[in-house]
């Protein structure tokens, strides 16, 4: 860090306090949200809570790509609003160090955000997102009797079964009645004192070990006539048995790549004549520009922050705040709608999605090019302060009339 500035270290710190502060706040209320959803699906799984941990690292890229370019607004706000309000920024001016002089180390900031939204856009987010829903896949073909209960009929495959005491935590139970429809082929329904759910190695399915139990086979269905001979049937008993329950699992999950999220950045691009089966050229078109956009988009927010984050000392500075805001989440929006016109052929992506891109840099620099080399008076804040003393006059007769006299 010799090679850096006093300065510049200064600013970093100033800056970087906020930024990784509203960076881990977004991640564990985005999380946080995803795995109350989670629990809904794996709880009663086996191995439920690490199923629900391994699924939330998969969704880290996915919540980085929103989280980064806020926090980094954020930290760009607070950071450079600190430093307004303690006179620092007037005892640099002073110094001989220009506002534009304090921006570089931000924006190297901004810079290396960039490259790193790149590996996240690029790589990170379409191989998680693939790895999470082969996980979600795996879930979701676990068999139910991680999920069954007590007194409740409840089918795995074409088998329906029912317990009547069940321990969790061994995988133990009592008495189980269980019937198999096989179709043309007949059924087999299957009664026990007790059993325990078990795994054999080399076996994709939890087998079903029971004890002290009951079996009757019925081979084939009566057919419609009345001539038709009766199926026949077997029934006998069983000291000890073991059976397969549920659905098969041992297929694996589909290769990456079914649609374009699951593509990275090169395979969008060279894939744009040929999609894959779940996306069309239009999809692939979209999520390429989208993805760029967001990711030059970065070097473009300290360029629009900074200017909001100053202020006079004895001046209103909320809707500062409130506007820089604003214009940041009507900006996210208006690339979500553009993207949605692109993905269903309605508008070019040069007009949906790099035209607001356009339309930002340009502001963004004009206000910092006036934050930076100018005196004018933002003609907000007269306005502001005007609004301002009128409520809070409003609020002193209020206080004065509720007075007890």
């Amino acid at each position: 860090m010799a090679f850096i500035s006093i300065t510049s270290r200064y600013i970093i710190r100033q800056v970087s306090g906020p930024l990784f502060a509203a960076m881990a706040i977004g991640l564990l209320v985005l999380l946080a949200e995803r795995m109350v959803r989670l629990l809904d699906v794996t709880l009663g799984k086996k191995n439920s809570f690490a199923i629900v941990f391994e699924m939330l690292a998969y969704l880290v890229p996915h919540y980085l790509g929103l989280a980064v370019p806020a926090a980094l607004f954020l930290g760009l706000l607070f950071g450079f609003n600190r430093l307004s309000k303690s006179s620092e920024l007037d005892a640099f001016l002073a110094a001989g160090i220009g506002l534009h002089q304090l921006t570089r180390p931000v924006l190297a900031l901004a810079l290396a955000l960039m490259f790193a939204a790149i590996a996240i856009f690029g790589w990170a987010q379409p191989y998680t997102r693939y790895a999470y829903r082969s996980v979600e896949y795996t879930v979701k073909n676990v068999d139910v009797f991680y999920l069954a209960e007590e007194g409740v009929f409840m089918q795995a495959g074409s088998r329906t079964f029912i317990l009547d005491k069940l321990e969790r935590s061994s995988n133990e139970f009592e008495r189980i009645f269980l019937f198999e429809d096989r179709g043309a082929d007949g059924s087999e329904t299957v009664t026990a004192e007790r059993g325990a759910l078990i795994e054999v190695p080399g076996e994709t399915r939890p087998v079903l070990h029971l004890e002290n139990g009951h079996r009757l086979t019925v081979d084939g269905w009566p057919g419609a006539g009345t001539s038709a001979a009766q199926p026949t049937s077997v029934v006998g008993d069983f000291s000890s048995a073991e059976t397969p329950l549920g659905k098969e699992t041992s297929r694996l999950f589909r290769p990456r790549g079914n649609d374009q999220r699951e593509l990275t950045l090169p395979e969008l691009a060279m894939r744009l004549d040929s999609p894959p089966p779940d996306a069309t050229r239009d999809e692939m078109v979209a999520e390429l520009h989208k993805r760029l956009v967001n990711i030059f988009s970065l070097p473009v927010l300290p360029f629009l922050a900074i200017p909001f984050a100053l202020g006079r000392r004895r001046g209103m500075r909320a809707y500062r705040f409130g506007a820089a805001l604003i214009i940041l989440v009507a900006y996210h929006e208006i690339l979500e709608q553009g993207t949605l016109l692109v993905r269903v052929g309605q508008l070019s992506p040069y007009i949906a999605l790099w035209l607001p891109y356009a339309v930002l840099t340009v502001f963004s620099g004009w206000r910092y090019y006036r934050a930076c080399f100018t005196v004018r008076q933002e003609w907000l804040e007269p306005l502001a302060d005007r609004v301002n003393e009128t409520i809070r006059g409003l609020f002193r007769r209020v206080v004065r009339t509720a007075e007890p006299l």
